[in-house]
């Protein structure tokens, strides 16, 4: 549900044309998720930007003609339904191709349109586990830890916008090629991100597991708690990097200690220098680490709340945060990356309401005229 929305804002926050295809009456139900005011969700007017809305009823023969005369007319179709849901529709690929063999038919599930569990049920929260980032995600000896996000959808909805472009980068290169489905799941997105944890298994037998505030083999880079009980992070695994590091702490020690001149060295004493650092930060304030530590050239930064985003004078010059009207009131959403020099994304409207652009959508596409359309509504199809 929020990959396939997720995966069109992105589209449409860089120039396409996206029509969301909602159920009459009902709507998605992002609409009504989380904070809601004035009977909408914040979260809507984002995450529905830059998309015109039309109600179809997708379980009558007269709304899945709709949708196949549509396509007609479409570069792209983003899907996000259980594996074979569509094609019950009768606006499966093969139903699609009859009326447009060049279009790009993009499927996000839970775990893929082939396979033995493909049909089953996969929201962002199992997928994680599937795929193997619960288990990496937490302290050792106690239950994996959720991000309060769905990382899993939003992963997908980045890999599904990222395999439209490759698509049509083909598409563009042979005017004569055919269209492609773009099959996307939920736990291979989150698979993506495993980094080494493949090859360290199929070519030593490691399993990595959690590894709490540090990450396995890299050291050091953890979280400390300072002074004044505010946290930083920092990561500073480049030999030049800890020794500037150990300099700053005034631990030359450490910094010219040659069993700790590689990565290999630091790992083998993670808990002495962890210790160093921890008992620095402690006696001073999250101001006056990071000043120490800028002036060192190490990593390091703090740990924000979406407060601390608002108030950011890196977050102000960068534009984050993007102002649009919703519902006659200003609000403020999320710009998207990436940056673009000569063609930037932008968000032209916020997301509309539930079928504002019902008749404009039909009558420009299909040539429908306002008796038709009124009959169609009448009869519940749109």
């Amino acid at each position: 549900m929020l990959a396939g929305a997720f995966s069109a804002t992105i589209l449409g926050y860089f120039g396409a044309h996206v029509i969301k295809v909602e159920p009459p009456k009902l709507g998605d139900p992002i609409r009504t998720w989380r904070t809601v005011k004035d009977g909408t969700s914040l979260w809507w007017w984002s995450l529905g930007r830059n998309k015109k809305s039309i109600t179809v009823n997708l379980k009558s023969e007269e709304g899945q003609k709709i949708i196949r005369d549509l396509c007609k007319h479409c570069d792209v179709l983003i899907e996000n339904f259980r594996p074979g849901q569509m094609e019950d529709w009768n606006l499966g690929p093969e139903d699609i191709k009859k009326v447009n063999d060049r279009i790009i038919y993009t499927r996000i599930s839970g775990y893929g349109q082939t396979g033995p569990y493909s049909k089953k049920p996969g929201f962002a929260s199992v997928c994680e586990g599937f795929g193997g980032f619960r288990y990496l995600n937490g302290v050792p000896g106690e239950l994996p830890v959720r991000p309060n996000l769905s990382l899993g959808d939003t992963l997908a909805g980045i890999h599904a916008a990222l395999g439209v472009c490759m698509a049509y980068v083909r598409l563009l290169e042979n005017e004569k090629e055919s269209g492609q489905v773009v099959d996307v799941s939920i736990f291979e997105s989150v698979f993506n991100m495993l980094e080494a944890v493949v090859p360290e298994y199929s070519g030593a037998g490691e399993i990595r597991e959690p590894a709490g505030t540090t990450i396995t083999g890299i050291v050091p880079s953890n979280t400390y708690r300072c002074a004044d009980r505010k946290l930083i992070i920092i990561g500073a695994n480049t030999e030049s990097m800890f020794k500037r590091l150990m300099y700053a702490l005034d631990r030359k020690d450490l910094a010219e200690d040659e069993n700790l001149s590689d990565n290999a060295g630091r790992v083998a004493n993670e808990q002495k220098i962890d210790d160093a650092i921890s008992n620095w930060a402690k006696k001073t304030t999250q101001k006056e680490a990071l000043a120490i530590l800028e002036d060192s050239r190490v990593a390091a930064g703090p740990i924000l709340n979406i407060q601390d985003m608002f108030e950011d004078p890196h977050y102000q010059a960068r534009e984050l945060f993007e102002e649009v009207s919703a519902n006659g009131k200003s609000l403020k959403i999320p710009a998207i990356m990436p940056r673009l020099e000569r063609t930037p994304g932008f968000t032209d409207a916020a997301g509309p309401t539930l079928g504002a652009d019902t008749d404009q959508v039909l009558q420009e596409f299909l040539s429908m005229d306002e008796d038709l359309i009124e009959k169609l509504r009448k009869q519940e199809i749109i």
